[in-house]
């Protein structure tokens, strides 16, 4: 199993060819948000060869200290009313310029974080990750990457569900299409669309597979270097909103949308030596090396303390449910589906995954946390417990935390998490979970309406 390597879809060279020759008008230039949403500026293409490329461009601070509605609120020691809202810097790294084909004359590149004195926004989730990424490279390891990522596909559009308020939908499918070929071929369409799109983009397509709850599917993409993943990662997410739009259909990667089977994102991480050597393989049981012992004990040991980063949001904790195929215990077996930590592939594919992120996870921030987890274990000389075999679900070990309130708790205590990401990181997020929480605190919702209305 080889990687297939990061590279740039889209030289500057050629850029400047296309743009003299008509055929590209307009650059993206785009940075990832605290919720994983690509936030930015849509350039003329001859501005951004003639000033963004050499000075960059800027955007106000605002953009990593608003909730998901783009609400300023308080707490953000980086950005506030206080500090006056000013600009930081939007600086493109041209390794992820590329051509956007389901938009007309389009390309695309995605920016660092920076202050205008100079010097990263160290909260920005692609700074955060970075960090972790060099922390591994000190000890002579990188990490390779592969999200998996669910959505429900549904015939309304988007501007009909908002006046629907989101309720009544008529899902894509009306019955549960796992692995079903006439299931995907019903919608193949759409799903031939974004594929078609993806690659266009410069993302290896793997495959697309039906799921379980009606609608439901998910496009798999080849693993690769981990901030490459992780930036292919919104790119899709947001283009595959804009092409099933385009098609007279709409999408959605929240975790839960109903009382089924809600949106996984798991994410599958290896190490290797920084030359490319193969670190995890090794003749230790299952054919483990002694670092990938430490390596899973670390993710074992830290889970419940840095399960924000992998369940940020409120709706995040309602996917978490036994006999969901969502985990609910905090175990680690060899392809056992009912851990929260599942071991797969044996030799160079070796791999960690992770099953508890859902599909509104932030790329960047999970995957860093678990190199931080994983580092922690390795550093420490973790040891690793037996696999656990049968149905962690009625098993007595940890739980994955049930509620973003307790998440966000232990993510503030963690001692791990303060050392390795740093108290104004660790800080940040927990604002960012306490403002999530209050929001939905102060909410008054259809349930409580259904049971209170007449009732009560």
């Amino acid at each position: 199993m080889s990687d297939t390597a990061a590279r740039p879809p889209l030289s500057l060279a050629r850029l400047r060819e296309l743009v003299g020759a008509g055929q590209v008008d307009t650059v993206l230039v785009a940075m990832t948000d605290m919720q994983g949403r690509l936030q930015g500026k849509r350039c003329s293409a001859r501005f951004f060869l003639d000033e963004v490329v050499d000075h960059a461009t800027e955007a106000c601070d605002y953009l990593l200290a608003v909730d998901v509605e783009m609400n300023t609120v308080a707490g953000y020691a980086s950005s506030s009313w206080e500090r006056g809202y000013g600009d930081f810097v939007l600086r493109p790294d041209l390794a992820t310029l590329r051509l956007l084909p389901w938009h007309e004359g389009t390309a695309l590149v995605l920016a660092d974080v920076e202050l205008v004195a100079g010097g990263p926004v160290t909260v920005s989730p692609r700074q955060v990750l970075r960090r972790q990424l060099d922390r591994l490279a000190e000890r002579g390891l990188t990490a390779h990457v592969g999200t998996e990522l669910e959505f429900l596909l549904f015939d309304d559009t988007y501007e009909q569900a908002w006046r629907a308020g989101y309720h009544g939908l008529t899902p894509a499918n009306q019955y549960n299409v796992d692995y079903s070929l006439l299931g995907t071929g019903r919608v193949e369409p759409v799903l031939r669309a974004i594929r078609l799109g993806m690659a266009g983009a410069g993302l290896y397509v793997e495959s697309a597979k039906g799921e379980c709850n009606p609608g439901q599917h998910e496009i798999a993409f080849r693993f690769t270097e981990a901030l490459a993943t992780c930036d292919n990662h919104g790119i899709y997410k947001t283009g595959a909103k804009e092409i099933a739009a385009a098609h007279g259909r709409s999408l959605t990667f929240m975790a839960k949308y109903d009382q089924r089977e809600g949106n996984s994102c798991h994410i599958h991480l290896s190490l290797r030596g920084t030359g490319g050597e193969l670190v995890m393989a090794g003749d230790g049981e299952h054919g483990f090396s002694p670092l990938t012992r430490h390596f899973i004990a670390g993710q074992q040991a830290c889970l419940r303390e840095l399960t924000y980063w992998f369940a940020p949001n409120v709706n995040s904790y309602k996917r978490f449910a036994d006999g969901s195929f969502a985990p609910t215990a905090i175990a680690w077996g060899v392809d056992n589906r009912t851990c929260a930590l599942r071991v797969v592939g044996h030799g160079p594919s070796l791999r960690v995954e992770n099953r508890v992120p859902g599909g509104d996870v932030n790329p960047y921030l999970a995957v860093a946390a678990m190199i931080a987890a994983g580092l922690h274990g390795i550093d420490n000389e973790l040891p690793l417990e037996p696999a656990h075999t049968g149905n962690a679900y009625t098993s007595d070990k940890p739980r994955v935390p049930s509620t973003l309130r307790e998440a966000a708790d232990l993510l503030a205590g963690s001692a791990v998490a303060h050392e390795a990401f740093g108290t104004e990181v660790v800080e940040h997020y927990r604002n960012a979970a306490t403002v999530e929480q209050r929001a939905f605190d102060a909410a008054v919702t259809d349930w409580e309406r259904v049971r209170g209305f007449e009732r009560l």
